[in-house]
């Protein structure tokens, strides 16, 4: 057994340690996140807050400080709404989540790893943080007429409902996880019986219709070790609404259904949820089969003992299934509904059992209400709000479809011998925030434009770019605590899942955000970093992002107020780089000549930042905007960088377009700028954080090789179209190897942001000493690129079994965590970065024991 082997078994074991049942499930795979129900995680981390800024930095940042806390107060007070970041209310850690349920765009519901329906996002990038008890699956068992066993499946013991039977052993139960599907494996105690339930979401690579629907289902399959046949039923009860104090507003209700179509029938219950700002109705259906029994009670209670629900189960395995709708619900009452379904099964035998989850809000506002979005799945479901009962018929008769394109996309990365398991993980299961990022995937209104009102003609956008009007608008959120759209400078990192998965919604978010590129807002705006007033947007500038839900995504550019946009250098940089990324990995043509006069445009707003010549620019203040917190003076590793490969990329733009002019002016430009950045930073080892000659100047920064990165990824890097030498670069990602990795933590939590080349963290910043998980899988897919793949996976790895394993942030990757104690900002988009390290193994010569595809 491999070194990495052991690692992978020791770790799986200690969160399988209760775990006291030999069995192993149903078709459960081997590979994937896999935790015994009865876990509890040793270490519990509490958020990054206001109060955790060190005493220096206060002094340091004192104005910013005065001007956060008036605009919060504000924001909470004056305008009752939820701040974009909330330093004095960040989220507390849960360690429960797992899989969320639903495609891409139509709004989620995740379900713990214990079975618990636990966070929602049905409205637009807004969370709710609830468990709601009453949604439960519970078994009931009956042999010979009798019922010999009835449980609610949930290791729970709640004040309420106490009519039901709670407290399941967790000890014989596990969960795995292998996103978009996850496993949960019950072995029922004396009754040698285990449920299989498997959970899927139609999350599809390169599916543009079936991924975007608001769907999930469970199958359970059941195992009867038995010598007799038993009847097993099981049960879903699910509550009119979310746990939010809109499910006792009244006027909420329900009704039973049934479709037939296409020689398939489903039925099940209606709930409709009737708020006045975007009323959805969810569903929950199974399909029927001669040889199975469907059953249902429309509407019950969910609160006192609800002992008539359990004794109707009780009595003979199946619901009394009322006709008629319940009438709509009082003021201050909730209503919830049932669903069974029963079948047969033999001894030593199997048999399974189907439901299906939808939910249907077609048309959605945002926080400001200004106008109307209609959701993506309605192109093929409709805006009537009446699309359930089809959704839950879709989804029934067309999982197994779903499950076998899953497999075939999974097959060559789970087969691959030479790749360890954590990893196949989590490249699988961090996926999981391109559906959970608060996203949203909308189709394009007729009376859109895009170009931001630069008209092709004029080196700008059509209105309409083809590619939006056929796919739609794409946004997910920085994160969910950081509530804003497509954020640039991190997308640039979350991009490559995208750009890999669903390339037409990359290109699509990238027509929009060259639209707002080449618009202006004059509007003055107090920024939260200067103390100065600034326009909101300035032409030519990248906008840090499209805007918060709780206002008006695409209509208002730029939510963020630390900074203005002429802080912002490294979101142009940015841009060029993924336009030119973008294009080598799907080869649009059309694409390139849209995006290179925008890029041009972008390029030149970028030069005056070169003031003495060199073909260097200069930072000067918090200019390096991903990292924030960090001063920096004069060049820098990073944005020095990140220019010296945009402007890479432009000279290999520039031959594709055929402008030869423009390639001799920025392969001058290179030239001068490679030269002035060796001699300027580079130190014989690594590449210094600045050349402003401070005493904090010559931190090893983690990140500092991103240009070559990018460079990388883009099929360049070397030859005519290289930017730093290959054996300078090979250095530095020794350099932070040893100190940022293999010297912080002992090796086992990644790459710190800023090492002293002493080997201790660099604590001059808030960001310094944190890792940034998202940066250490972009920073692991750059070592893969230069033949470093064991130091780039052993780099990879310390943050998963962080995350995952350790600390219980499985489904809520935060941004960052620091050594001990805290971490900052829960379930980030910039951890979609480990779809790079997919790359870099794709493109890298073969390996041993690695299958080719």
């Amino acid at each position: 057994m491999t070194t990495m082997e052991s690692s992978d078994n020791s770790s799986t074991a200690e969160l399988m340690s209760r775990y006291v049942s030999s069995e192993l499930g149903y078709g459960v795979p081997k590979d994937g996140w896999r935790i015994c129900l009865a876990h509890e995680f040793k270490e519990k981390r509490k958020p990054f807050q206001a109060k955790d800024v060190s005493l220096s930095n206060i002094v340091e940042h004192i104005g910013l400080g005065v001007r956060y806390l008036k605009w919060w107060y504000k924001k909470t007070q004056i305008e009752k709404k939820a701040p974009f970041i909330d330093m004095f209310r960040a989220l507390p850690l849960r360690q429960i989540y797992g899989a969320p349920l639903g495609g891409i765009g139509g709004g989620t519901i995740t379900r713990g790893w214990r079975g618990e329906f636990c966070r929602w996002q049905l409205n637009p990038g807004m969370y709710h943080y609830k468990t709601v008890i009453a949604n439960q699956f519970t078994v009931c068992l009956r042999r010979g007429g009798q019922t010999v066993y009835q449980q609610v499946l949930s290791v729970e013991r709640p004040p309420t409902l106490q009519g039901w039977n709670w407290g399941y052993c967790g000890e014989y139960a596990f969960y795995h996880a292998l996103y978009p599907r996850a496993w949960t494996v019950y072995h029922l105690p004396g009754q040698n019986v285990t449920l299989t339930c498997r959970q899927v979401s139609p999350v599809i690579p390169h599916d543009y219709q079936d991924s975007s629907l608001p769907v999930a289902v469970f199958v359970w399959d059941i195992e009867n070790k038995n010598d007799y046949p038993l009847d097993v039923s099981i049960m879903l009860t699910m509550v009119n609404g979310s746990g939010h104090k809109d499910d006792k507003s009244g006027g909420h209700w329900n009704e039973p259904f049934h479709l037939e179509k296409e020689g398939e029938s489903v039925s099940g219950v209606l709930l409709h949820h009737c708020t006045t700002v975007n009323p959805y109705t969810l569903c929950m259906a199974a399909r029927e089969q001669s040889d199975r029994e469907i059953s249902h009670q429309t509407a019950f209670s969910p609160k006192g003992t609800c002992g008539a629900l359990w004794c109707d189960l009780i009595t003979d395995g199946r619901l009394d299934s009322p006709t008629g709708s319940s009438p709509p619900t009082q003021k201050g009452e909730k209503v919830a509904a049932a669903l069974a379904v029963g079948c047969s099964v033999p001894s030593q035998g199997h048999n399974a059992l189907e439901f299906s989850l939808a939910w249907d809000m077609p048309n959605i506002t945002f926080g400001s209400r200004e106008r109307e979005h209609v959701r993506r799945y309605t192109r093929f479901f409709g805006t009537k709000a009446d699309a359930a009962p089809s959704l839950s018929h879709y989804a029934l008769t067309h999982y197994r479809l779903w499950e076998r394109s899953i497999e075939e996309w999974q097959r060559p990365i789970l087969q691959d011998s030479s790749l360890p398991s954590w990893y196949k993980s989590a490249l699988f299961n961090e996926l999981y925030f391109v559906v959970d990022g608060g996203t949203v995937w909308t189709e394009l209104p007729e009376d859109s434009d895009v170009s931001g009102g630069l008209r092709s003609e004029d080196g700008g956008l059509p209105a309409q770019p083809a590619i939006i009007k056929e796919y739609g608008r794409f946004a997910y959120l920085e994160g969910q605590e950081y509530r804003m759209y497509n954020t640039y400078d991190v997308h640039f990192y979350a991009s490559f899942a995208l750009i890999m998965l669903w390339p037409k919604l990359a290109l699509s978010l990238q027509y929009d955000i060259a639209g707002s590129v080449v618009s202006c807002d004059p509007t003055e705006r107090l920024h939260l970093m200067s103390g100065r007033n600034s326009p909101v947007k300035t032409k030519n500038v990248v906008p840090h992002d499209i805007g918060d839900p709780d206002d008006e995504p695409w209509q208002r550019v730029n939510a963020y107020l630390i900074h203005d946009t002429a802080d912002w250098k490294d979101l142009n940089l940015k841009f060029v780089l993924q336009v030119y990324r973008d294009f080598h990995l799907t080869q649009d043509p059309q694409y390139l000549q849209d995006m290179w006069p925008i890029c041009q445009a972008v390029m030149e707003s970028e030069m005056k930042f070169d003031t003495d010549g060199d073909g260097l620019i200069e930072n000067s203040g918090y200019a390096d905007q991903t990292y924030d917190g960090w001063t920096v003076t004069g060049p820098s590793a990073y944005c020095g960088g990140l220019w010296l490969a945009s402007v890479c990329v432009m000279c290999k733009m520039a031959r594709l377009v055929n402008n030869e002019t423009a390639f001799q002016r920025f392969r001058d430009i290179l030239d001068r700028g490679s030269a002035a950045f060796d001699k300027l930073l580079w130190n014989g080892q690594y590449y210094n954080y600045d050349s402003s000659g401070r005493d904090l100047s010559n931190s090893v920064m983690s990140d500092q090789c991103a240009g070559q990165w990018f460079l990388r990824a883009s099929g360049l890097g070397d030859g005519q179209f290289q930017a730093f030498p290959k054996e300078k670069i090979c250095s530095a990602l020794k350099s932070v190897f040893d100190l940022n990795v293999m010297s912080f933590a002992g090796g086992q939590m990644g790459a710190v942001n800023g090492m002293r080349p002493e080997g201790v963290p660099d604590h001059s910043s808030v960001q310094s000493d944190e890792v940034w998980i998202g940066v250490v899988y972009g920073l692991a897919a750059t070592m893969i690129h230069e033949g470093m793949l064991e130091e780039g996976l052993r780099t990879a790895e310390g943050c998963y079994r962080t995350v995952w394993e350790r600390l219980g942030m499985a489904f809520q990757t935060p941004e960052a965590y620091c050594e001990k104690g805290i971490y900052r900002s829960l379930a980030y988009m910039r951890p979609l970065s480990i779809w790079a390290m997919q790359l870099a193994l794709d493109t890298s010569p073969p390996r041993v024991g690695r299958r080719q595809t």
